[in-house]
This record gives C-alpha cells, sequence and structure tokens, in this order.
C-alpha cells in the first residue's frame, strides 16, 4: 500500500478501501506521507468527490487518530450542536442553558473565529475572567453541576484534522463538501456525545451559498453521525443576514444574555427555541410539540439565566453581567450610520456586515492576531422596515479604530434599500 496508489485511485473514481483511508491518515499525521502526496490527494477529492462509505471511513480515521472523550462520568444523557459559522451567531450561549435547563447536559468544545465568522470561544472570553481552558475532570464537574459548559478545544482531539485543516486552507482545498464533513464530524465524535444536533447554515454569511449545498452537507454530516452509533439530525437555517441585531463579541454576549433575561425576541429567539426543543427531543424528553414548550418555559421562568450565571461563575467569569451587561467590555470609540433618505431595508449582505466588524477589529484574519472585544456593530433595523432619513441604520463600535471610514463604507454598502415617497413611510 502506498500514497501513489491511493491518489490514483480516487483521480480515476475508484472508491477506496477503509484500510487504505486509514493508512492515508495515520502516514499523513505522523509525517510519513508529506504535505505534496496528501496536497495531490486532497485535490483529486476536491475535483471527484467521495463515496457515503469513504466519507464515514475518512470521519473515524481522523477521530480515531487523538483521543476520544469518555462522558460516562456525566450523570445525565449529553447532546452537543454544532453550527457551521455565520455572522452574529451566538446560540450555543442560549440554546445550551435551556436545554440543560430542561433536564439534559450539554458539554461542548468551541473554537475561536476566522475571518468575518465569529468564534464562541473569543464570545465567551469578553466575559471578565472567564477560563475557557479548563481541563477535563472540571469541566465534567461544571456539566454535572449545571448541566452545561462551554470549553475551548483539547490539542489532543483530532490532531489529524487539525494539520490537514491547515493543508486544505493553503492548497484551494477547503470547498469540498465530504471534506468539510470529516473535518467537523471528527471532532464532533471524539467529544463522544449521545447525541448531536447540527445547524447547518446558507446564504450570504454563511460557507454554504445555497440552501441545496446546505441539504446535503447536512444530509452528509447526519448518515456519518448515525453510521458511527450516534443519534444526529441536521436543521438547515438562514444566515443570509446576521442572526439577531448583535455584531461582535462582547455585543454578542450582551444580546443573548438579554434573550435569556426575556428582553429579545424575533429570529434569534425562535431559530434558539426550535434548535433547543430538537436537541430535547433527539435526547428522548418528548414530541417537538412537548420539548418546543419546554425550551419557552426554560427561557420564560429565568432557569435558563441562572444556568448560564452559575456556569459563567464557575468557570471564572463575572456573573454580574447576567444582571447587569454595562459590565462588559464597553468600546471606546463609536460611528453612527444614517439612513439617507427615507427607505425600506430590502437586503442584507451578512457576509459583508462580518467583514466590516472584521475592520473594527472584532475578528482576526490569522489565528494569532488579537481581538478587541467590543468591536463590533448593532443593527438597527430588520429586513422589510421602513426608515425616515436621517434616522440610526446601525452602530459602528471599536476600542482599537477611531477612523470608521473604511468599516462604514463596507456596512453601508452592505444594506440594499428601495427609496420611498413620503406616504409611503405611513
Amino acid at each position: 500500500m502506498n500514497a501513489v496508489d491511493i491518489i490514483n485511485k480516487t483521480k480515476r473514481k475508484i472508491q477506496l478501501a477503509e484500510d487504505e483511508i486509514k493508512y492515508l491518515v495515520n502516514g499523513y499525521t505522523s509525517g510519513e506521507i508529506p504535505d505534496y502526496q496528501m496536497s495531490a490527494w486532497l485535490m483529486a477529492v476536491c475535483l471527484n468527490g467521495l463515496t457515503e462509505e469513504e466519507t464515514v471511513a475518512l470521519t473515524l480515521a481522523m477521530r480515531d487518530s487523538g483521543d476520544i472523550l469518555d462522558l460516562s462520568c456525566i450523570e445525565k444523557i449529553t447532546v452537543d450542536k454544532h453550527s457551521t459559522g455565520g455572522v452574529g451567531d451566538k446560540t450555543s450561549m442560549i440554546i445550551g442553558p435551556a436545554a440543560a435547563a430542561c433536564g439534559v447536559a450539554v458539554p461542548k468544545m468551541s473554537g475561536r473565529g476566522l475571518g468575518h465568522t465569529g468564534g464562541t470561544i473569543d464570545k465567551l472570553e469578553s466575559i471578565r475572567g472567564y477560563r475557557v481552558d479548563v481541563v477535563f475532570d472540571e469541566f465534567a464537574d461544571i456539566v454535572n453541576k449545571t448541566g452545561f459548559s462551554i470549553i475551548s478545544q483539547s490539542g489532543q482531539l483530532c490532531p489529524a484534522d487539525k494539520k490537514i485543516y491547515a493543508l486544505r486552507n493553503s492548497t484551494g482545498t477547503v470547498d469540498s463538501i465530504p471534506l468539510i464533513c470529516a473535518s467537523i464530524m471528527s471532532k464532533k465524535l471524539a467529544l463522544n456525545a449521545d447525541c448531536l444536533l447540527l445547524d447547518v447554515k446558507w446564504g450570504s454569511g454563511a460557507f454554504m451559498k445555497t440552501p441545496e449545498d446546505a441539504q446535503r452537507l447536512g444530509t452528509l454530516m447526519e448518515k456519518v453521525g448515525k453510521a458511527a452509533g450516534k443519534k444526529c439530525r441536521a436543521i438547515v437555517t438562514d444566515m443570509n443576514t446576521p442572526l439577531g441585531c448583535c455584531i461582535g463579541n462582547s455585543l454578542e454576549i450582551k444580546e443573548a444574555v438579554e434573550l435569556l433575561q426575556g428582553k429579545v425576541k424575533g429570529r434569534l429567539y425562535d431559530i434558539c427555541i426550535e434548535l433547543t426543543a430538537n436537541m430535547l427531543e433527539l435526547a428522548g424528553k418528548g414530541t417537538i410539540e412537548e420539548c418546543t414548550a419546554m425550551a419557552v418555559d426554560a427561557i420564560a421562568s429565568g432557569r435558563a439565566l441562572d444556568i448560564f450565571r452559575e456556569t459563567v461563575k464557575l468557570q471564572g467569569g463575572d456573573s454580574r453581567i447576567c444582571n447587569d451587561v454595562e459590565l462588559l467590555p464597553q468600546a471606546k470609540y463609536s460611528h453612527i450610520i444614517y439612513a439617507p433618505r427615507d427607505v425600506e431595508i430590502i437586503s442584507v449582505n451578512a457576509e459583508e456586515l462580518g467583514m466590516a466588524s472584521l475592520i473594527l477589529g472584532a475578528g482576526r484574519i490569522s489565528k494569532d492576531e488579537d481581538i478587541d472585544y467590543a468591536a463590533g456593530i448593532v443593527l438597527e433595523f430588520e429586513i422589510g422596515d421602513k426608515i425616515s432619513m436621517d434616522a440610526p441604520l446601525m452602530t459602528l463600535y471599536s476600542d482599537s479604530v477611531s477612523d470608521f471610514s473604511e468599516a462604514a463604507l463596507r456596512a453601508y454598502n452592505a444594506i440594499g434599500f428601495r427609496t420611498l415617497t413620503n406616504s409611503a413611510l405611513t
């Protein structure tokens, strides 16, 4: 068995055996197979794809390249949720406590943001003192006490994925559904929760640009999860517009807390209820209708907020933010963008707003860059709203950028307007 034969098989659309895929993954992880041979195989996959059987084998080989967590010490059924990422996606901080309030355990490992898509870990680190690097025993203890915890991904989980993803990123082989599936699912299966809910996003602010591609990815990930013996479900959701009105780290924590306080409704609330209900149904807590009612009550009663508060406290964070969001980082500089005339909002490019937020300091281009926790954008509208001339459209915030011209132009151009006559405003 050798790498050249494996490359040629995939190039000619000949299905690989499970042991061939294991050989490739283990050889590359150990350094026996060089970058140039793995790059050639990844490009062949991008061009020709993989079968479902090959994708399952690739995922499991990547999962098995490192540690697999043993969650048997957690007393309740465990449910994990993964989102494929987007702009303003702060759902993990909401649905985790909500599901935990309904009697399941939500142990979650998340990553940092790169590019226009924010990272859950960056958002949590905007809470003063919050520790994301928690050893497993403490992590499990927190989950047993509150039902919910989010920590950063361990360096011992899926080393094959870390190495392969870095190569994909530098060789133009990122946009392959089988490779995306294997990357996501290998990490999720290494976490080893009993149930897994996949929030697969599509639209301008997501990696999948069409609902058809998102459905293809979701269906494949669901099949891989079930093949690995997990209860698994994929839901496709819209990321053409930002999720909620806040984009940026501390701003998104603020919005999540306000939703848990019962102050925020709208699309963010609706998606969080839907995701929580599906997590509960997967865990056997009832029908989807019963689980929806449980999710609504978890937030309305304040129990979800109590769980978030206690988890933040146990992980060293300033839990007073759950009563006073003004204790979160505040930006030194701000800039308001006003409506240029009487308009109706007809479209929003979520990716462009994410890029504007990146310019303000809320994201990073390379993994080693610092984050401005206070930076970001607060939108003052939803699609379909009619806005009077000189009324605020959005406010830009930054602690590190005082010249807002570049970010403001990009944010303004991300909004699609229809000019209204005066009578159309009433």
